[in-house]
Formats: C-alpha cells, sequence, structure tokens
C-alpha cells in the first residue's frame, strides 16, 4: 500500500482475487480465491510470521532477544546488535559480533534499512527464521519483525466460513467520481491519514440503499474496501473486514460485490499489524453472514 496508514498487504495478496485461477463459475472462483488466500497466509513471510512491531527511540539502541536489550525481540539472537535511528530519520543496523545476517542473500555486518515505498521492497536483514526490516507510521520508524517459526505460522489453524451463498453476490451500481475524494482513514494505532476514494458502490438489501466508498491503491490491484457489519465482534472480527473488488472496465455502470469473499484483516492474526478500520460511510447496521468468520486461531 501506499500510505503510511495502508500497508497492510503485500502485492501478492492485495492482488489474490485477481492473481487466483479463474474458475467458469463463482462458487469455483470463491473456492480457488480462498485456496490462494490460505496459501500466501502461510507463506514464511506471510502475516502468520509477524512477530514484532518496534518504534524506535533516537539514537543507538540495543536489539536482541534478550530481555534487557533496548528493543526486545520475540525471537532471534540474545544479542543482535545495535540498531541507530539518526537525526534524518535514516536506519541502520550494525550486527554483533558472530552474528550471521544476511540481506538478499549475501553476508552483511552493517545495513541501512530503508522502508519500502511504492512497488520497492523495503531493505530486508534475515538472521535464521528472522527478517528484520524498517517501517514508517505517522512520520515515525519501527522495525518490523517477522519469524518464520512462529507458532501461529507452524500451529495455523485454519480459516472458517460462513456458508457460501449466491444471494451475497451483489450487483452494485458502480458511480465514479469525476475526482477521486480523499477521506480519512484510521488505522488501528489510532493513526489517521486521508486515501483516495475513486467512486462508490450502491446497493439495495431489505428495501434501502447502501453506499460503500472503496480505496484506491492503484490500477494493478483490485479495489479495496474495508467493511464493519452486525457480525463483526461476533460472528466475524470485531474491527471488520476487507473485501477486493475488481475495478469496472471503463465505463461500466456496474460492479459485483461477491461478499463471500469478505476476509479477516491481518490483525486477526497477529496483534502486530496496524490494520484500517472501516470508514463510516462502510458501517453496515445488517448481518452479512458471508465470507470468512472470526479466526478460532486467535493470535495469543
Amino acid at each position: 500500500m501506499k500510505s503510511g496508514v495502508l500497508f497492510l498487504l503485500a502485492a501478492s495478496a492485495l492482488a489474490a482475487a485477481a492473481a487466483a485461477p479463474q474458475a467458469e463459475h463463482p462458487a469455483q472462483e470463491i473456492e480457488a480465491v480462498r485456496k490462494f488466500r490460505v496459501a500466501e497466509l502461510q507463506k514464511p513471510d506471510g502475516w502468520l510470521t509477524l512477530v514484532g512491531l518496534h518504534f524506535l527511540p533516537a539514537g543507538e539502541s540495543t536489539i536482541g532477544r534478550a530481555k534487557d536489550n533496548t528493543v526486545a525481540l520475540a525471537a532471534g539472537p540474545a544479542r543482535l546488535g545495535r540498531v541507530t535511528l539518526a537525526a534524518d530519520g535514516a536506519v541502520t543496523l550494525a550486527m554483533a559480533a558472530g552474528v550471521d545476517a544476511q540481506v538478499e542473500g549475501k553476508p552483511v555486518r552493517v545495513a541501512q534499512l530503508k522502508p519500502g515505498e511504492g512497488k520497492v521492497k523495503p531493505t530486508m536483514v534475515t538472521v535464521g527464521t528472522v527478517s528484520l526490516f524498517a517501517i514508517e507510521r505517522g512520520g515515525k520508524k519501527a522495525l518490523r519483525v517477522k519469524d518464520s517459526a512462529s507458532p501461529r505460522r507452524t500451529q495455523f489453524a485454519g480459516l472458517d466460513y460462513f456458508a457460501t451463498d449466491p444471494g451475497w453476490r451483489i450487483e452494485a451500481r458502480w458511480v465514479a467520481f469525476e475526482k477521486s475524494r480523499m477521506v480519512p482513514i484510521t488505522n488501528a494505532l489510532g493513526q489517521t491519514a486521508p486515501e483516495p476514494v475513486p467512486g462508490k458502490a450502491v446497493f439495495e438489501r431489505g428495501g434501502r440503499t447502501y453506499e460503500l466508498l472503496p480505496i484506491d491503491e492503484g490500477r494493478d490491484v483490485p479495489l479495496f474496501f474495508v467493511i464493519s457489519d452486525a457480525t463483526s465482534g461476533k460472528e466475524s472480527y470485531g474491527a471488520g473486514r476487507f473485501l477486493y473488488v475488481p475495478w469496472p472496465t471503463e465505463g461500466a455502470k456496474t460492479i459485483v460485490l461477491d461478499f463471500n469473499l469478505a476476509e479477516n484483516p491481518p490483525c486477526a492474526f497477529t496483534p502486530f499489524a496496524t490494520c484500517p478500520l472501516p470508514p463510516k460511510e462502510n458501517l453496515l447496521p445488517f448481518a452479512v453472514a458471508a465470507g470468512e468468520k472470526n479466526y478460532r486461531g486467535g493470535h495469543k
């Protein structure tokens, strides 16, 4: 994602609906997308591996698994080294003696951790099963830490779904805005930033009309809806769910909202993700009994 608030998914996950094998029938398509999503979650660098988010103090800090480090990690060497946040915002990681660290498969003793931007990936340092990289959130620098051996990954409980219901595959009117509107989106940390909304999906349910606003993250990924409904906090994740929808073709007046593909945000699987919350326009007052249910594995 392009902004500090909406960093939640890697490009492959964002494009899951588009990248999954295309099927001739909606039910087969739903199954293909779900299979693809589970595979993405279980990857060695998927959301199930996220074990830490550490905002950095200015200057030099010790870092490692030992509790007396300034930055105490959940995994990795007890004394990984020292991380420095310079006045200009640059983040440098210097390894302790004996630490075998790599960047893109090459040994490294000192690495400047550049955050990712757009399609440019962040500088990733790997030490055994652990990987670290810098991110910027709300003008502050932090280290995001992943561990491919995390119990969340090795003990993944699988996903549960409401029964697939073709009645939740809704053809909505697509109202494109002449110019994208900037809508404030708040994340789980309470940080708010404006995001571009290119139009709205309008549909009827139970004799009433509803409108949903998608976020534009570029034409190479689907439209991104963050929604909540009457199942949120009960059968589904409390902070809401995500729905990815292919862009309408040029001049199209309709868009298909298949709520059977509604999915949990990364925050449902790990406490170290900072998920966007639904804008007020996307708070649906009825129960959307479709898509993913709350994750039974939690994120202890």
